[in-house]
C-alpha cells in the first residue's frame, strides 16, 4: 500500500503535539494540562488508525473487484487490525 500524503500529514501533526507534550513536561506545567494533551494525542491516533485502515480495505476492495475476488477476506482483515489497535 502507498501512503497519501495527507496520511503522513496526520503523523506529522501527532509527532508535533507529542513534542509539544515533551515541551510541556520540561517546563514543569500541570499534570492536568499534560495528561489533556496526551488524551488528544490518543484520539488523533485513534482517528490516524481508522483512516488507514479505511483507505487500505477501499483499496483492497477494490482490487479483489478487479479480480473478480470476493472481499470478505479484506473487510476481515480490516476488522481484525482495528480490533486489534484497541
Amino acid at each position: 500500500m502507498e501512503y497519501s500524503q495527507d496520511m503522513k500529514n496526520r503523523l506529522k501533526r501527532l509527532e508535533g503535539q507529542v513534542r509539544g507534550v515533551l515541551r510541556m513536561m520540561e517546563e514543569g506545567n500541570h499534570c492536568k494540562d499534560v495528561v489533556t494533551q496526551l488524551s488528544a494525542i490518543r484520539s488523533a491516533t485513534d482517528r490516524a488508525i481508522g483512516f488507514i485502515v479505511a483507505k487500505n480495505l477501499e483499496s483492497c476492495i477494490r482490487e479483489a473487484g478487479e479480480e473478480g475476488k470476493n472481499a470478505e477476506d479484506a473487510i476481515q482483515e480490516a476488522v481484525n487490525m482495528l480490533v486489534k489497535s484497541r
